[in-house]
């Protein structure tokens, strides 16, 4: 197995686990947690930076696209939360595998799109709806402002083509990750002194929050740009459905839900898009 496909599996792994951290810290206003998570993770670029204190030294516009990715898609996607049905508005931001990889011909050069591709993107957004939606169907509907779904469709194209740019730009050590995750998480702590009530955190909170911090917000960022350096933008972006698809399943078991029938299909639909797109070349 391709290094690339490694490190894309490692992110999302870690990124499976963020749905049932999040559940488990919904006490917690989200820009606190965010904006504390990212700041811990990006402790762990402190070694390389202490052998390299070029490590952090990236130009201007490579800083502002680190910004643009972490912090954007994580201020939009909140927001989105907040003003849409929570489960609907994650399903249209996992719209962002899809745009990596019809988007890859338009923003990367020498990149071309196969219908292989384009077929393999969509049946793993079906099998990412059909997970998601089932397991909405099994805990209930919520309401909210439509308005928020288009903000959601905002943060899935931040992170596709955020993803797609740090192609673009001048190439960085993946330690300045790091820096993008520092700015970003004093960012959201300060919209979080902005926007939401002040709380205390528990001990309980503090190692949770460690946890995503060191985890789905930390070294799953590093893990991502390892596999975008060394991988095809488009087969990554398919193999990447198996985020909502392992977030889904491990909330479900988390929350003591019994896996539905609804699991099993997605998991063929998008284990088959992963396998289609891996072979398109």
């Amino acid at each position: 197995m391709p290094a690339s496909y490694l490190y894309a599996l490692g992110a999302i792994a870690l990124w499976a686990l963020l749905a049932s951290l999040g559940t488990a810290l919904s006490h917690l206003p989200p820009f606190l947690l965010t904006g504390l998570a990212l700041t811990l993770g990006s402790l762990l670029s402190l070694p390389s930076v202490l052998r390299d204190r070029a490590a952090w030294k990236v130009p201007p516009l490579t800083l502002a696209l680190g910004i643009y990715g972490l912090f954007g898609f994580h201020f939009l996607l909140f927001i989105a939360l907040r003003h849409a049905p929570p489960v609907e508005a994650n399903l249209v931001n996992y719209l962002w595998p899809l745009l990596m990889v019809v988007l890859a011909p338009v923003l990367l050069r020498g990149v071309s799109l196969r219908a292989l591709h384009v077929v393999a993107a969509l049946l793993g957004f079906v099998g990412a709806a059909i997970a998601i939606l089932g397991a909405r169907n099994d805990a209930g509907h919520a309401s909210g402002e439509t308005w928020g779904f288009a903000l959601a469709a905002c943060s899935a194209f931040i992170w596709a083509s955020y993803s797609l740019w740090t192609q673009r730009v001048p190439a960085f050590p993946t330690a300045a990750i790091g820096l993008f995750g520092l700015v970003s998480g004093l960012l959201s702590l300060a919209c979080h002194a902005l926007l939401e009530p002040s709380v205390a955190l528990s001990m309980g909170d503090g190692l949770l929050v460690a946890l995503c911090g060191l985890g789905p917000l930390g070294a799953a960022f590093y893990l991502w740009d390892m596999a975008l350096k060394r991988g095809d933008a488009r087969q990554i972006g398919i193999l990447s459905y198996l985020t909502p698809l392992a977030s889904t399943a491990l909330l479900l078991v988390v929350t003591g839900r019994p896996l539905s029938w609804t699991i099993a299909l997605a998991a063929a639909l998008i284990i088959s898009a992963a396998v289609m797109g891996t072979r398109a070349r």
